[in-house]
């Protein structure tokens, strides 16, 4: 069995391919495959990868599957000790996996690993996907040292230690094998953003540790399927939200939780439509319609919850803390 197999989930990506695939394959140790899952890409990607990189192994979706099922079908016929998740769109360094493999070889209890994640375009900057891992606040919502809300900060070492965090990034996330295929992997119903949350919270609820690792560097562009500001980008984002709270919140939590973050979504829609961002403003109601929708169906699938999980997450509301309180900085444990 290969120690390490680096997938790369592949949409109409072949631009990337082209840029970021020379210097991954450069950066590969001899017990390393690299595998791409394409997704019924409708550019030539695969022809592309036929022609220059026969020696790649493809495996090639029948549909769009969306990012967690296009892996979960994909992953199934990859054997490896660990995987690495690699998004498209990401630049690697030299010995980028050595201290991951290294770390989770020291702790069997560690199930998944984050890099640091920095900006391609702008090199001494966080990038937005994950900066220096992530974290989640009472209400779900997400953040990073690094990167909170539209804070992003220059990487100046001060993120340089390896601590728990509570998720990882799905742009480089590497994971034990035996654990992603053990809890079921990614949620196909997610589609697209928030999986490797909901994948990463159902870790801590089995007892297993996230860790970010301050050694391994990459670079990633960010957006490349879907750009920021794209409105389905803002449905997928506040729909499975939603669903990962129904999935993963302890039972006593649930009521109290929506009944504030209901609120919370309805403000931001408003906010998006005082930006004349209309699209956003739809993008927001049309999540929590097609949450209250799916939430029986998802509501089946909470496995094993756990208070100790729970209590991980950030006490106290980050949306607060950052619109009304100023602050701007999370260092692990306290926000300024």
């Amino acid at each position: 069995m290969t120690q390490l197999a680096i997938a790369i989930l592949n949409w109409n990506g072949k631009h990337f391919l082209e840029r970021f695939l020379p210097t991954l394959l450069a950066n590969c140790d001899t017990d390393t495959e690299v595998v791409i899952i394409d997704n019924a890409s409708s550019d030539d990607s695969v022809a592309f990868l036929a022609e220059n990189y026969p020696q790649l192994r493809v495996i090639i979706n029948e549909e769009n599957y969306g990012f967690a099922k296009g892996y979960n079908v994909g992953l199934r016929q990859i054997e490896a000790k660990y995987y690495c998740l690699l998004n498209s769109d990401i630049e690697v360094t030299p010995h980028w996996t050595e201290p991951v493999i290294a770390q989770m070889e020291a702790d069997e209890n560690i199930a998944a690993v984050q890099p640091k994640l920095l900006s391609y375009h702008n090199r001494k900057q966080f990038e937005y996907a994950g900066a220096a891992g992530g974290f989640l606040d009472k209400y779900g919502y997400p953040f990073c040292r690094g990167r909170f809300f539209d804070v992003l900060e220059e990487d100046k070492g001060q993120y340089d230690s390896d601590i728990q965090i509570f998720w990882a990034s799905g742009a480089t996330l590497f994971v034990r094998s035996e654990i992603f295929h053990q809890l079921g992997g990614l949620d196909d119903d997610f589609f697209a953003h928030m999986e490797e949350i909901d994948f990463c919270w159902r870790i801590n609820n089995a007892g297993y540790k996230i860790m970010f690792n301050h050694q391994s560097v990459v670079y990633h562009i960010g957006g490349g399927t879907l750009p920021k500001d794209n409105s389905f980008k803002t449905y997928l984002n506040y729909r499975n939200d939603l669903f990962l709270l129904l999935k993963n919140l302890p039972e006593r939590r649930l009521f109290i939780t929506f009944f504030i973050r209901f609120f919370l979504d309805i403000l931001a829609a408003f906010v998006f439509l005082m930006q004349g961002h209309r699209k956003d403003f739809n993008a927001v109601f049309h999540a929590m319609y097609e949450f209250w929708k799916g939430a029986k169906a998802m509501k089946q699938k909470r496995g094993q919850i756990t208070e100790q999980a729970f209590r991980q997450t950030y006490p106290h509301s980050i949306v607060f803390a950052r619109f009304i309180k100023h602050k701007k900085y999370y260092d692990g444990q306290k926000l300024t």
